[in-house]
């Protein structure tokens, strides 16, 4: 089986991989973040938003998402909360969970031997009591009282940060 960074190394250019330090760092807070990042590398908007599309649509890009720090916000209670439920309810569950507002990520993983959850959603509130009666409404709308459950309350918020792409790997082989 070939090796995945040769595969990808053959097919990034120059100028993207100055596109991805720049998307690295994250998108800037302004009404056109593709053009400031453009303008911190020379680079038209249209360009940016050309070689991101492209570079997304090899599979480079895995998917590209906001990582809000909820607790600068004044959300304390956050809860992750994971079902068991059949395969084939998923796509339909996970629709209608993630249409409320209140959660903010909503997603399938695989069964483990040791944890049978598959179904999992975030729910970030000013408190505990909000987000179990957020949760409440959840289960009764969506129809998620006889799945098994779990509630998982942080206890400590851990770094976030996006994806990184190494650039000076590139630097160095390539001199």
């Amino acid at each position: 089986m070939p090796d995945s960074s040769l595969f990808a190394e053959n097919l990034l250019d120059a100028r993207d991989r100055q596109l991805l330090e720049q998307v690295q760092l994250g998108l800037p807070i302004c009404s056109r973040p593709y053009s400031a990042i453009g303008d911190n590398i020379d680079m038209p908007e249209a360009e940016v938003i050309e070689r991101l599309t492209r570079l997304k649509q090899q599979g480079l890009i895995k998917r590209m998402g906001v990582i809000v720090k909820h607790q600068q916000l004044g959300y304390r209670a956050n809860a992750m909360i994971v079902w068991n439920v059949p395969d084939d309810l998923i796509k339909q569950l996970g629709g209608h969970i993630s249409r409320f507002s209140f959660v903010t990520l909503c997603y399938q993983r695989p069964r483990q031997p040791e944890w049978p959850y598959n179904l999992y959603c975030m729910i970030h509130g000013k408190d505990k009591v909000t987000v179990l009666a957020q949760l409440d409404q959840l289960n009764n709308a969506c129809g998620l009282l006889n799945f098994e459950r779990e509630i998982l309350f942080s206890r400590r918020c851990f770094k976030q940060r996006g994806a990184l792409y190494q650039s000076k790997p590139w630097a160095l082989a390539h001199g």
